[in-house]
């Protein structure tokens, strides 16, 4: 496994009890990095310089309060990656307005406040690294193919999480141009399907579609975040990155 130097930066993950934060964490700590692990149920430390903090996500004062915290605790924030993040499927008529207003909660108003909440910390001190974790949905319309199999719309990720990613990814963008000058670089990641908890119904017709043969690993995420966290990527700002095995080619 490639060691990213991350000696002594302090790195703030969202969704860090989830199974992205939590690989994205162990590969910030195996660089060096420490840590600041935040979800609604307070995170498994990871490293040997971590702390945890329990929070809603969702919740603009529990947001600043972890950002305080942090800041409290570490006096800084080099890096912020925000994993936290819900799915929901299903069809587009299916959907609620209030599976719409969940979901948005968490994937989009969520990162929007939390990164908001790092720009003047990070801009005081000069430098900073945000990578925001999107999804190949928030590009190709959804994984499903209802045309040939209708049932594959039930059990994969819907518009609902998409718009949601969709944002993200637009918010990285504009995010990119305010902060460059400041040295600070806003980059997304944006995973295809990845094995986890959240992946167990994905159906195993729409697997077959990944030119690579497989989903993915959380670890390998992980590797692209960490690189987007090093001093050698301060040249890129405003991408967003595809790791998806192919599914999705731009």
């Amino acid at each position: 496994m490639t060691r990213f130097a991350l000696d002594g930066l302090v790195a703030l993950v969202t969704g860090g009890a989830g199974m992205i934060g939590q690989a994205v964490a162990r590969r910030l700590a195996q660089g060096g990095a420490r840590l600041a692990l935040s979800d609604r149920d307070e995170p498994a430390s990871v490293g040997n310089d971590s702390r945890s903090y329990a929070a809603d996500l969702a919740d603009p004062a529990e947001i600043r309060a972890v950002v305080d915290r942090t800041l409290a605790d570490f006096g800084r924030i080099d890096c912020l990656i925000t994993a936290a993040g819900v799915t929901s499927t299903g069809s587009f008529e299916s959907i609620a307005l209030e599976e719409w207003d969940r979901v948005h909660a968490i994937n989009l108003r969520g990162v929007f406040l939390v990164n908001q909440a790092v720009i003047a910390p990070m801009r005081a001190q000069g430098a900073g690294r945000i990578v925001n974790i999107g999804s190949v949905l928030a590009k190709n319309g959804g994984n499903p193919r209802p045309w040939i199999d209708a049932s594959e719309q039930e059990r994969a990720g819907n518009a609902a999480y998409g718009a949601a990613k969709a944002g993200v990814h637009a918010m990285t963008l504009y995010l990119a141009k305010e902060l460059a000058a400041h040295g600070i670089t806003v980059n997304a990641v944006a995973p295809g399907p990845i094995a986890s908890a959240m992946t167990t119904s994905f159906p195993e017709a729409l697997i077959r579609q990944i030119p690579v043969g497989r989903m993915g690993k959380g670890d390998e995420v992980a590797a692209a975040v960490a690189w987007l966290c090093t001093p050698e990527a301060a040249f890129v700002t405003g991408e967003i990155m595809d790791v998806n095995g192919g599914l999705w080619m731009d």
